[in-house]
């Protein structure tokens, strides 16, 4: 394959033909910041935190889906790079909760200075975010932060919705369509900022055409879609992940091969996820793989810990 030379802040890079900038850089170790952007997904630029600027662009572009040129000069921390990081970092946190992104996210947001309180206190939640029609809102007065804040969404065992922690990366869109399932039970609906994420009709998960595989759990960036053994350890605050071992077995329900790491916290399986890098599922799962681990620990009365007796509970709600 030909390669492709170019220069990055001033440091000469060599990568493969059709390798994007944002490999580009990271080849050269010059790491940049991403939320919609992950390995095993088709870029979709719908975060702009991976923006940099392009010697004779008018425009700042997107590093995760910009194709390098031969001789391009890109600069990746100017002013201009900086600024519309630090305001797109600002406008998200402004909105959504951010409390379980991951510490990349949070080291980034401390780079550039973001300040998402300079734009007021956070309005308060909306019981109808599904129900809106695009432009039937109050005109905001600019005294409080609109925000997506709604409550949470728990229709079924395996794992609940609090899009108020959504970002609209689209991960889970592309993650539940071609990318991964093709089952295309969620997209985008509503325009603006009334946009979310949404089932056909915004029918309950169980009735729609989801499959349950928790692929989109497995790329979220937030925490807006979480296992249901996750979120109810966290309302009870046993969700301990410092307390959590990860370990890596192969799936044993088929003979795929899909690779599994089981987080287990107190002797108990709390949630299943796979490697990103592994070659048969890239990170994704079938509904077994992810979920299908209650036999493991099946214990009935002999089940006694804290996370027995929160789990036991949930499943009779």
């Amino acid at each position: 394959m030909n390669e492709v030379a170019l220069n990055i802040d001033g440091v000469a890079a060599s990568v493969p033909e059709g390798s994007t900038i944002l490999e580009a850089c990271r080849s050269v170790d010059k790491p940049q910041p991403t939320l919609c952007y992950l390995e095993n997904l088709t870029p979709v630029n719908a975060c702009r935190v991976c923006v940099v600027e392009v010697e004779n662009n008018r425009l700042l572009v997107p590093s995760c889906s910009r194709p390098v040129e031969e001789g391009m000069v890109v600069n990746t921390d100017t002013e201009r790079v900086r600024h519309s990081r630090k305001m797109v970092f600002e406008f998200v946190a402004s909105s959504v909760q951010m409390d379980l992104v991951d510490e990349e996210t949070r080291e980034w947001m401390d780079y550039y200075g973001a300040d998402p309180s300079r734009y007021g206190n956070p309005a308060a939640s909306s019981l109808d975010r599904d129900s809106r029609h695009p432009g039937h809102h109050p005109i905001p007065d600019g005294s409080e932060a609109a925000n997506v804040h709604q409550p949470i969404k728990v229709d079924n065992d395996l794992y609940v919705r609090d899009y108020s922690r959504c970002i609209l990366c689209y991960k889970c869109v592309e993650a539940c369509g071609e990318d991964a399932q093709n089952s295309f039970a969620i997209a985008v609906s509503g325009r603006g900022f009334d946009a979310r994420i949404s089932t056909e009709f915004d029918t309950p998960l169980t009735n729609s055409a989801c499959v349950f595989c928790g692929n989109c759990i497995g790329v979220c960036p937030t925490g807006a879609l979480m296992f249901r053994s996750e979120y109810e350890m966290r309302k009870a605050e046993i969700w301990d992940e410092d307390e959590q071992s990860v370990t890596r077995t192969i799936c044993s329900y088929c003979a795929v091969g899909c690779n599994l790491d089981l987080h287990v916290q107190d002797n108990r399986i709390v949630k299943v996820t796979s490697p990103i890098d592994h070659s048969i599922t890239d990170g994704h799962l079938c509904i077994k793989g992810r979920f299908g681990y209650e036999y493991v620990q099946d214990l009935g009365e002999m089940a006694s810990t804290p996370i027995d007796i929160v789990l036991a509970r949930a499943r009779t709600t």
